[in-house]
């Protein structure tokens, strides 16, 4: 008897894509994931056009478009205006305020409050008087060369121009109601270089009488 060994050769595993193979078959896409995807889309798109129409609803985005507000304001400024200021509180002495034109509701203005309800405006010797005293003004372009004298109506305001002798303001045509009132110009955000918060004090000299 042939007592030879023979040292044991394994043969190479077959690999079979068929029943009985060993290889993990791949995992499938989860399904719904398009789905998905296009849904989270969609709410970040919902989400967005809400918050710019939230935005929207207290600020609002203004171009300065002409020279009556020299030297406070320049042509081509972009301004926030706090379209809820006055809905909380009360209009002030000196703000800054975006109006609908009285004669053109289309058409909106800015100006700055000298005169509120029971106030009495005059204007004379180049100088502004709130109820019988000077009114100090370090932010207009130059002293009124006009005269007048305005007793302000319940719900209305008197606003005049910073460019006292090139704007087109109450002096000219008198009164704005409160209902045209957009909101507060709160500051010039473009261009970055001139940007500016719009809060020159107000000052009446009663101590001048």
């Amino acid at each position: 008897m042939d007592n030879t060994q023979f040292d044991s050769v394994s043969e190479p595993e077959i690999v079979s894509g068929g029943m009985g193979g060993n290889e993990p078959t791949p995992p499938e896409p989860a399904k719904g994931s398009a789905f998905r995807w296009i849904l989270e889309l969609v709410q970040t798109l919902l989400m967005a056009v809400i918050l710019y129409f939230l935005i929207d609803t207290v600020v609002a985005r203004v171009r300065v478009e002409n020279i009556s507000m020299l030297p406070t304001l320049r042509e081509g400024e972009f301004l926030l205006v706090n379209k809820m200021a006055y809905r909380f509180g009360e209009v002030d002495h000196g703000d800054i305020v975006v109006f609908h034109n009285p004669s053109n509701p289309q058409e909106d203005y800015i100006k700055r409050v000298i005169g509120v309800p029971g106030d009495k405006v005059e204007v004379h010797d180049y100088q502004v008087f709130l109820n019988g005293y000077p009114v100090t003004e370090d932010y207009i372009s130059e002293p009124p060369s006009y005269v007048g004298e305005w007793e302000v109506p319940e719900g209305q305001l008197f606003v005049l121009g910073d460019n006292r002798n090139r704007s087109d303001d109450s002096h000219k045509w008198g009164f704005v109601p409160f209902e045209n009132v957009v909101g507060k110009a709160l500051v010039i955000y473009w261009p970055p270089s001139k940007m500016t918060l719009l809060n020159e004090p107000f000052i009446v000299n009663a101590a001048a009488d």
